[in-house]
């Protein structure tokens, strides 16, 4: 069984402009802008019946589209430096949808999130990366300033099993409305 999580997808002209601060990092392994997303909730390795159970709490979902606003630059991991992101501004309708997505995922009988919500876009998984190093590159980008989009709906995404960072397929759409 693929590893499924929810997400809002990042639009074609963000993930371009996003992607333009690919390099000048050792130890960076770069995601294609293609799988760039914000992750809602991650369900993980389950059964088939969990899986659509999963889906169909999904689909019961009523939000209404929203829009997302990407901070600066940062890392995860702190001394030892394990992703470079880019922040995504909390908002009230995204911590209400990725809290709802918690509370399904919950009825359909996953444990909890152990890990608190904080929304980004991953840009690289870092391997071998001294905190200087990234340090250093994000004092010299400083990120994407201005950079928003119109979240008209989330998905459920499916990853196979592998180093991380795609390839991602869309399993199913659920529109904000």
């Amino acid at each position: 069984m693929p590893r499924l999580f929810t997400a809002l997808e990042i639009p074609d002209d963000v993930g371009a402009a996003l992607s333009t601060y690919r390099g000048g990092l050792s130890g960076a392994r770069w995601l294609d802008a293609e799988n760039y997303h914000v992750t809602l909730r991650f369900l993980g390795d389950i059964d088939e019946d969990t899986a659509q159970e999963a889906a169909y709490l999904l689909g019961q979902v009523r939000r209404a589209p929203f829009d997302v606003t990407l901070g600066g630059l940062d890392a995860f991991g702190g001394a030892r430096p394990r992703a470079l992101i880019a922040r995504v501004t909390p908002s009230s309708a995204i911590i209400e949808l990725q809290a709802e997505h918690e509370r399904l995922m919950r009825r359909a009988g996953m444990p909890a999130e152990r890990r608190k919500f904080t929304p980004h876009v991953t840009l690289a998984r870092l391997r071998d990366s001294s905190s200087r190093a990234v340090a250093d590159y994000l004092g010299l980008r400083g990120g994407p300033p201005g950079l928003s989009f119109r979240a008209e709906r989330f998905v459920l995404y499916s990853s196979r099993d592998s180093v991380g960072g795609g390839p991602y397929v869309v399993e199913a759409a659920y529109p904000l409305r």
